[in-house]
């Protein structure tokens, strides 16, 4: 079905028309083997140029306009991060302003639709001559403003759309992979569990989702047309007409999820209704999530009663949700007992993460999350190997080793984790499970994709399977051998800096504490071997020529001192979506943290000056009292 087109984005986002495109400068071959300068020189030189004709303006204004132009397309490239897109998209967070406008979003879409007619083409030897992208957003009041400037964007770049309307990250991708479907590439607009003020952009093709780099040079590029707008060079006065193509793939994408349950259960008395007598909760947070309920738990028979929050609504007006959030999990647990269920889920907004709830209340996200695949999936694959987040428990390795597994520990940042299993799958080895603490997980099975609806199917499946044979125990029995830390805390360190500072001053922190550790400033502190994995508890070391991308600076250290010995560890990382830097640590000695987080004030930040562009009131007041709060 097509419906009727929105005005064209030159109604939408006005823009100065250029009459010669006579002086614009392609880019770079490799824009990356350059300066941190957003604007080149030839191009600055170009924009100086195109102002100088006839109807120049004064040199001072021709400087003041192109210094503006250089900053909107500054602004464009940091919405970058990581491997997404990030911003303010709505007026109301203190200190903020927006940045994530329509002309900033349009330009980002059009970036990405002539990257991957780009990359068809390089891939087929031939042009392509229709790309079709598909498109989904989840419930943000931000939304339908925005999805017309991803549908102007793409269609600038001669893309066909097909708009999925509200939908799920993990459903963008697999709309370039089912075959009814198979778009080209997919964007998904959301920003995951951050304030209803907040969105931004997913990208995939069918291998995946982009990593860092790629989103780098699309920003890049998205800048630099911006730029190029705003001083009218190098855009001609025609504007394609804009067509949405709607597309009911949510539909299809939960029928996919219904078959898979079906099929490997293969329940011997009700095939088509495998769930009959199980009561599952479900908690969508008002976002994307809730159709997990209606389009796959009610139709295989599950007693879904008890559900909360189902209503998509942007305003987030219950909880924040995110399956770390202690509110979206004490509400689910007192749902579960309430209703005396099998299961609770917990889903974030765009339903790339999740977290369960067992039958006893008990609450199971982060390690525990992850002990729990890794012991369904070490029953169907023995001796896989698990990776993730440096941020685990040494009790979660030992969790892991103890059933015949091999646990990798990498960088924080899910794509860091899904790409590092991806590499040893292509170097031979096995790898089946990548997941991170925040509740990202992701299989080979799937696609290496990140998927919070499928990590349940899993979950889901193993349940019945335990009922079955015979078991009268919940999934939570799965991790009743797994210990939690003594102690385990999270502390963040705002940079006080400019925005587009921000990265420079993260890293030099991040850096500077790595070399006091390797020149032996910090008594008992060492780097892990490889700083990648933490080699002497058998993960794997990255010794590949050509390490994946890394989206933030981040170093491990090992603790010891002389009462207790090696007794815990201490990670900081520059934050990729915030300007600030995350300090964990974990302890298996009373006041371990503490005494950690001492050494860190006294010995490193105030020793060092750096303390004059980090807010440290969270360590000071940690140190000091032994409350994060």
């Amino acid at each position: 079905m097509v419906m009727a087109a929105p005005a064209a984005p030159s109604t939408l986002y006005p823009t100065p028309r250029c009459n010669s495109s006579r002086n614009f400068v392609p880019f770079p071959a490799n824009p990356f083997k350059r300066s941190a300068t957003l604007l080149d020189r030839p191009f600055l030189q170009a924009l100086r140029l195109a102002a100088t004709g006839p109807q120049a303006v004064s040199g001072t204004d021709q400087q003041t306009n192109v210094l503006s132009a250089n900053e909107e397309g500054d602004r464009i490239r940091r919405l970058q991060n990581g491997s997404d897109v990030r911003g303010v998209a709505l007026e109301g967070e203190k200190g903020r302003s927006v940045d994530l406008t329509p002309q900033a979003v349009e330009a980002i879409a059009e970036s990405f639709g002539e990257w991957v007619m780009e990359s068809l083409t390089r891939e087929s030897r031939q042009e392509k001559p229709k790309v079709r992208v598909s498109f989904g957003r989840d419930p943000r009041l931000s939304g339908p403003a925005l999805s017309t400037a991803v549908l102007a964007g793409l269609s600038r770049a001669g893309c066909v759309v097909f708009d999925m309307g509200l939908a799920t990250t993990p459903a963008c991708f697999m709309s370039t992979v089912l075959p009814q479907f198979a778009y080209d590439a997919s964007i998904m607009m959301t920003a995951s569990h951050l304030p209803y003020t907040r969105n931004g952009l997913k990208f995939f093709t069918r291998r995946g989702g982009l990593n860092a780099s790629e989103v780098e040079e699309i920003c890049y590029r998205a800048a630099r047309k911006h730029t190029a707008r705003r001083m009218g060079l190098g855009y001609g006065d025609s504007v394609p007409s804009l067509t949405r193509n709607n597309a009911d793939f949510m539909s299809a994408y939960a029928e996919h999820l219904r078959t898979i349950i079906k099929e490997r259960i293969n329940h011997p008395l009700h095939y088509d209704t495998p769930l009959e007598g199980f009561k599952v909760v479900v908690n969508a947070g008002n976002g994307s999530g809730g159709f997990f309920t209606w389009n796959v738990l009610d139709k295989l028979g599950a007693d879904t009663f008890g559900s909360l929050h189902l209503e998509p609504d942007g305003m987030f007006p219950n909880h924040i949700p995110n399956p770390e959030d202690r509110t979206a999990m004490s509400l689910t647990r007192a749902a579960v007992l309430e209703q005396q269920a099998d299961l609770g889920i917990v889903f974030d907004t765009d339903v790339d993460r999740s977290g369960v709830v067992d039958s006893t209340g008990t609450a199971i996200n982060g390690d525990r999350l992850i002990a729990l695949m890794a012991a369904i999936v070490l029953r169907e694959h023995p001796g896989t190997t698990v990776v993730t987040d440096a941020r685990t428990s040494v009790a979660l390795t030992q969790f892991i080793a103890a059933r015949g597994g091999h646990h990798c520990l990498y960088r924080v940042g899910y794509r860091n984790v899904i790409d590092k299993g991806i590499q040893l799958n292509r170097d031979g080895v096995e790898t089946h499970l990548m997941m991170e603490t925040t509740g990202h997980g992701a299989l080979k099975e799937n696609h290496f994709l990140d998927d919070g609806a499928y990590m349940v199917v899993k979950i889901i499946i193993e349940m019945v399977r335990m009922k079955l044979m015979g078991s009268s125990e919940g999934i939570g029995s799965l991790i009743k051998e797994l210990k939690d830390p003594l102690e385990s805390v999270e502390l963040r360190m705002n940079i006080l800096t400019q925005p587009k500072h921000a990265k420079q001053k993260g890293a030099e922190v991040v850096d500077t504490l790595k070399q006091y550790i390797e020149e032996g400033r910090l008594q008992g502190w060492r780097l892990d071997a490889c700083g990648d994995c933490w080699v002497s508890d058998g993960c794997l070391v990255d010794s590949n020529d050509t390490p994946v991308d890394i989206d933030a600076r981040m170093y491990r250290a090992k603790v010891s001192d002389e009462v207790h010995g090696q007794h815990g560890w201490i990670q900081i990382r520059q934050s990729v979506h915030n300007p600030n830097i995350a300090i964990n640590m974990q302890s298996s000695v009373v006041g371990g943290c503490q005494a950690i987080t001492a050494t860190l004030r006294d010995k490193f930040l105030l020793a060092s000056g750096l303390e004059e562009f980090v807010d440290i009131s969270q360590v000071d007041t940690y140190a000091i009292s032994g409350s994060s709060g």
